[in-house]
This record gives C-alpha cells, structure tokens and sequence, in this order.
C-alpha cells in the first residue's frame, strides 16, 4: 500500500480530506423555511386593513358616517391628538417615552389664553394669532429642555423624567389658571379656530378662507367647508415630520439611537445632544397642540391634553412602533390616530355608550401588540 500524500490523512471511512464531498443527503441540508408570504403582508399592513374594516362596519351601520362633514370632524377631532403622537413618535422611536405632553399641551393652551386675553377684547386677529402661538412656545418648550437634560445629561429614566414633568406642567397650568379654563373673548378668533380653508357656493365656486360675501339665510346653509384649518396646520406639520424622519440626518439618527444606543456612539453620533434634541421637539410639538386647542375651543384648560396623553401613544404603537426603539413611521402614526378617531366617531353614530370607547381602543393596542410579535415570528 503505497503511503498518502504527505499533508492529506486517510480515513478507512470516506475519502481523503480535501478531496470531493459526497453528494448531500436529505438529512445533512439544513434547509431554511420559506417564510409565509400571506402572513408578511398582514402583518405589515394590518392597521390599514383594519382601518378599512372599521370604515366599511361604521358606514354600513351607521347613518351619517360617509356624509364629508362628518369625515372633516374626525380629521378636525383628531388633529390635537394627532399633533401630540407625531412628537410621541420620534421619543418611541429612539426608545423613550414621554409622558409629560399631555400637560405640557395643557399649560401651552392655559399660556396662550393669559396672554391673549391681556390684549383685549378687540385685539386684531393679526396680532392675537402671532401673540398666542409664541406663548404656546415659551409656556410648552421649557419643559422639553428639562425632560432633555434629566433623561440625555443625567441619565434619569424617560418613564420616571417624563413622570417628574407630568405633575410640574400639571401644577404649574392650574397655578396659572386658578383650576378652571381660562376664556378667550377676542372677536373671530373662534372662526379662526373653527374656520376653512376652502369655501364652495354653487353659484361663486371656490373662495378661501371666508364664505363668498352678501350671502345670508339659506344662503349660507347652502356653503360646504372644506380643509378645516386645524387639519391644514396638522397635514403641514406631518409632512415636516416625515421629512425630517425620512430624508434627514436627524431621522436617520434616530432609528439608530433607539436600535443601539451603543453602536450609535461608536458610529459617531452624539447620542446625548440627539437625544435633547428629541424631547424638545416633542415638547414643541405639544405645545403647537395647545395653541390649536386654544384656538379651536377659544379658552386654555390645564388638563385638556391629559386625555389624549394615552391616545397619542396608543396612536404611534398601533401605527407599528416599537416601544423598545427602532422601528416606526409617521405615516403609522396617522393610520393609528385614524383608527382610534373613527372608532371613537362611530360609536359616538351608534349612539353606544362612550364609555366602550375606552374598551375598544384598548383592545386595538393589545391588537397591535399581538400582531407585532407575530411578525417578529415570522421574520425568523
């Protein structure tokens, strides 16, 4: 038997080593499951299908429900709730939280109506707007630079941070209001606040943000609003929230934040400025909430916001975020607050009790949060 190449062992069982493997064998192949293409996809796009779902039941059972006013009502009503998750959505997904909007918008609407009403009742609109939007900002931003440096310098927990600032913005609004909500009797500031952008008289077709004028009587009930102003304010400020989470170094910073915190400071990223920067932009964004509501209801209430606290993060959670960082759009978020909005809207048509509202988006967050792990199931 002549001896093996030196540097190649035999084996009496198979082939010398470096030679050609055998053939695989069933058993051998380590075969990958081809992943459920039904189940991505609802997964994926569950809260639309839902969304329609709930479109179809409510106009099917409801009267009313497909009628353009009350479409422009849920946008209307849901566009304060709305404007506080777009600032949710980007805490959540850095992976915080902040509980604090709710009050913060509360005292940013209680700034605007103090500081309105010290102009008088017969304060031009011109000077009454401009006036209230910048105490919104000086009431509401402060408290996202404190949230900033507690939970970014100090390292305090956002749950606990944003807590801390929940009960300061919370006293700190009834200090200032005396506990009841503060009127505003400036003239036509209701109408800018309840107003459209669009206004369509058969006769005169289109005029902007007033109806045709010498119109009056019947007239007048013949005119068809069109764009709330509070749903133009709240379509401009998620088009610059998906830009900035989309297409700018700020979003992009984000993502990796709430993904790895720790591979983002290996990477170059100042997490902790970004991380400030988050919780003021959240801050800010509950304040231009306040001013809305101000606008809208004509008075500034402590806790007008405290009931929308959750219903914004239920909107960023059952958009698809992740309350672990990393994962979430804007675009989720409005099909979220569109879900909670009709729900809530058609119910209201039912004539059911409003107290199931409660239940009901309750069962949609749990909903969301089954589907997602479900797709995290599928992913691997």
């Amino acid at each position: 038997m002549e001896p093996a190449p030196s540097g190649v062992s035999v084996s009496p069982d198979g082939p010398a080593a470096g030679g050609p493997a055998p053939p695989p064998t069933a058993e051998s192949e380590d075969v990958e499951p081809r992943p459920n293409r039904a189940l991505e996809f609802v997964g994926r796009f569950w809260a639309w299908i839902f969304l329609l779902v709930l479109v179809t039941f409510f106009s099917a059972t409801g009267r009313g429900f497909l009628d353009l006013f009350n479409f422009q009502a849920i946008g209307a009503n849901m566009a304060i709730m709305l404007i506080m998750a777009l600032g949710q959505t980007f805490v959540i997904i850095s992976g915080g939280i902040d509980l604090s909007t709710g009050f913060v918008m509360g005292l940013s609407s209680v700034g605007v109506a103090l500081a309105i009403s010290r102009l008088g009742a017969d304060a031009s609109l011109l000077v009454a707007v401009p006036v209230g939007l910048a105490a919104a900002l000086i009431a509401g931003v402060p408290a996202g630079f404190v949230n900033g440096v507690l939970i970014a310098r100090l390292r305090v927990p956002p749950f606990i941070g944003t807590l801390g600032m929940y009960g300061i913005a919370r006293g700190v609004g009834f200090i200032l209001s005396g506990g009841q909500p503060v009127s505003i009797q400036v003239r036509g500031l209701g109408q800018v606040g309840n107003g459209y952008l669009l206004y369509y008289y058969p006769s005169a077709g289109f005029t902007f943000f007033n109806p045709p004028p010498g119109l009056a009587g019947a007239q007048l009930r013949q005119v068809v609003g069109i764009l709330p102003h509070t749903v133009t304010v709240t379509v401009v400020l998620i088009v610059a929230c998906w830009f900035l989470l989309s297409h700018m170094r700020f979003g992009q910073h984000t993502y990796a934040v709430g993904g790895n915190s720790e591979a983002s400071l290996r990477a170059g990223i100042p997490v902790r400025r970004h991380v400030f920067r988050i919780y003021v932009l959240s801050a800010l964004l509950a304040s231009i909430a306040g001013f809305v509501y101000s606008m809208r209801f004509t008075n500034g209430a402590a806790n007008a916001g405290d009931p929308l606290l959750l219903d914004s993060i239920a909107a960023v959670v059952i958009g698809g975020a992740s309350l672990f960082g990393g994962e979430g759009t804007i675009f989720g978020t409005l099909i979220g607050a569109l879900i909670i909005s009709v729900i809530q809207n058609g119910l209201v048509i039912l004539a059911i009790n409003p107290f199931w509202q409660f239940v009901a988006v309750g069962v949609v967050i749990i909903l969301a949060v089954l589907v997602d792990q479900a797709k995290t199931r599928v992913v691997r």
